[in-house]
Formats: C-alpha cells, structure tokens, sequence
C-alpha cells in the first residue's frame, strides 16, 4: 500500500459546540454511516446524500487509498472489507487516546478567535492531571464569567513542576481524601509543594477504581486479584496522579508495583478505559465516569479531593478570581451532581493551606535506610 499521510484542518461554525474528539472526515463519515445503515441507499439517506454521490465517493476513497473498501453484489446488502474495517477500528482508538489532546487544542483555537472578538476575557493557563470534568468547567467559566481556560492535560507531578517553572498559573492535581499517613505521597509532593508559596483551591471529588468488562466476569473484587492472577493492566504513564495513586493502593496491601502485569501505557481514563472495552487489557485503574462513558464494570477503591494549586501571590489576579467564582458557581455543583463518579467538595473554590486541605502534610516522611 502506498503511504497516505494525515493532514489536520479546522473551521469556525455557529453549529452546536463540538465535544470530546469529534474531528469529521468525508471518509470515516461515508464508513460509519454504511456500517451501521447496511445498505448504500439508507446510508446516502442518512448522510442527504444521493446513491450516485454517495457510490462515487467511495470509489474515489479506494482509488486514493489502494484499497477495496466495500464489498459490493447486486441484490444483497453492502459490506464493509476487512481493510474498511480495520480502519474504523483505528479511527475509534485514536479518537480516545486523543480525546484530552483535542479538548485542550480545541479550547485554545477557541481562545484565539474569542480574544480576537472580545479583548476585556480573562485568560488563564491551567495544567492538570487529566479530568473528565476540566472541560466542563472550561465551558462553564468562558460565557458565564468571562475567562478563557487555556487547558493542558499532564501528570500530576508534570503539572506542578509546570508551576514551579512558571509555565502555568494554577496547576490541577488529586490526592485520597483517607485520613492515613499517605507517605508515599508526601514523598513524592512535598519538593513541589511549599507551604506559605502555595495555596490550593477545593475544585471536587471523584471516584477511583478497578475498570473491568462489562458485567465483570472475571469476579474481580480488588488490587490483590490483579496481581496475584497476573491480569493483563493498562497502565496510566509515570508521573500521573493515578498511577501514583495506583503505587499507594498497592502498598497500603503490602503488594509489589513490579508484579502488575502491564501490557499497555496510557495517558488517560479514556484511552486506558478503551483498552479494556477493545478486549487489549483485563483491568485498568481510572475514573467511575470514564467506566460509565465506555461501558465498563467498575470496582470502587477509594475517592479522592481534586485541587488546584497557585502561588500566593496569584490569588488576587483577575483570572484566578474569576476561577474561583466559576467553582463557587451553582453550574458548577450541578455538572458534577448530573454526572456519576463526582461530588461537589463542601466549600468549592475557598483558598486552603497545604496543611489544612493535606492533614498527612504534617506526617515526617522516613529517611532513606531509616
């Protein structure tokens, strides 16, 4: 097959806002709609098209690709090749890798062409362990209160080096709500945070667990069936919030990060969710609402404060402001209320110290060989 390479464009509309990784292409379209309509006639139908337009459009997709792509007999119902199929398969697990990616492209592109209309919007650079609910509020906080949240997706501890560097204003990251020692957890936050620099604000809290087939059908009930039954695990990457917080379950149970089983690295709910809904992995450790959105099982282990951190002397700028007046917002407590998996944190948008939001902060961690 001859090499095709990708080129990605965009437009501006006044249809109804895009959401997730809905990119169109003329192709995927022409697939998906003879995929699920069964025949060329109702798939043309479905897309207003003609049959002639929409038979032609086809043949000049395999004439550009190399590559039969429906198989075609008089009298009976249209299929899709191998090859069409495969491609959809791709097209489906690369939209939700990239789900985070295109929210966070979308979000700045959106950006440009408000501030180029309105030049009194507040802008505010945000990096954040990834959330399904970020996007959320950076829809709520631009036409409701007038900021423009430039969001990028990253682990919790590249989120806040991010802040320490200066490449961000506020940084998005998330600890267990438990009240135990969390040692691992001071280890790994305390160079980052420093009390009297930084200040953190109650943005929510979430639920995290084992994501399984739907249905469950391997009975799994915690962390010890995976490792003990070497089940295959998607990982999240290092640096992650979950897979930091996968390192404290595992832990707390005395079991050896080393012995999971892990066949795949992703850097999302999503995209780590879809590799256990594509059958590629038995379990993954994620969101409820990323096991709701792929409809997977899900094992609850325990829930966890999301925050937002600045420096101190952030706290008075106008876009921090204006964030925090988004969280304090009633929209905001009946997005999360209206998706499962999220709660509202009692004081949404009050400025916490380290010591009070992190009641492990004052814990001493162990010296090395201690």
């Amino acid at each position: 097959m001859k090499h095709r390479d990708i080129q990605l464009q965009y437009r501006f509309g006044a249809a109804a806002r895009q959401h997730g990784a809905e990119i169109h292409n003329p192709l995927f379209d022409l697939l998906w709609a003879l995929a699920e309509a069964g025949s060329i006639q109702h798939a043309a139908v479905r897309l207003g098209q003609s049959y002639r337009h929409f038979w032609g459009s086809l043949k000049g997709w395999e004439e550009t690709l190399g590559e039969p792509l429906v198989h075609w007999v008089r009298g009976q119902p249209a299929r899709l090749t191998p090859f069409a199929e495969r491609l959809l398969w791709a097209e489906r697990q690369a939209r939700t890798r990239l789900v985070p990616h295109i929210e966070s492209l979308r979000g700045e592109l959106q950006r440009v062409l408000d501030e180029a209309f309105d030049g009194t919007r507040q802008v505010l650079r945000i990096d954040a362990s990834h959330d399904l609910m970020l996007p959320a509020l950076q829809a709520l906080a631009g036409p409701a209160h007038g900021l423009h949240i430039e969001l990028r997706f990253a682990g919790s501890v590249d989120a806040l080096r991010s802040l320490s560097m200066g490449r961000c204003v506020v940084a998005g990251f998330h600890v267990p709500t438990a009240l135990d020692r969390h040692v691992h957890y001071a280890q790994v936050l305390r160079p980052l945070l420093k009390p009297g620099r930084h200040k953190l604000i109650g943005c929510m809290r979430r639920a995290q667990g084992l994501l399984l087939a739907r249905g469950n059908p391997l009975a799994v009930e915690g962390l010890a069936d995976v490792v003990q039954r070497r089940l295959r695990f998607a990982s999240r990457e290092a640096g992650s919030g979950t897979q930091l917080l996968g390192e404290h379950l595992l832990a707390r149970q005395d079991l050896d990060p080393a012995s999971l089983n892990v066949v795949a690295v992703e850097s999302s709910h999503l995209a780590a969710a879809q590799r256990v809904a594509a059958g590629e992995a038995d379990v993954a450790l994620g969101l409820q609402a990323a096991a709701a959105a792929s409809g997977l099982a899900f094992v609850p282990l325990i829930d966890e404060d999301y925050f937002l951190v600045c420096l101190v002397d952030a706290l008075e700028q106008p876009a921090v402001r204006l964030l925090r007046a988004a969280l304090q917002s009633p929209d905001w407590q009946r997005a999360l209320e209206a998706r499962g998996g999220y709660a509202a944190v009692p004081d949404p948008g009050k400025v916490l110290s380290l010591v009070q939001a992190l009641p492990w902060w004052r814990f001493r961690t162990p010296k090395a060989g201690g």
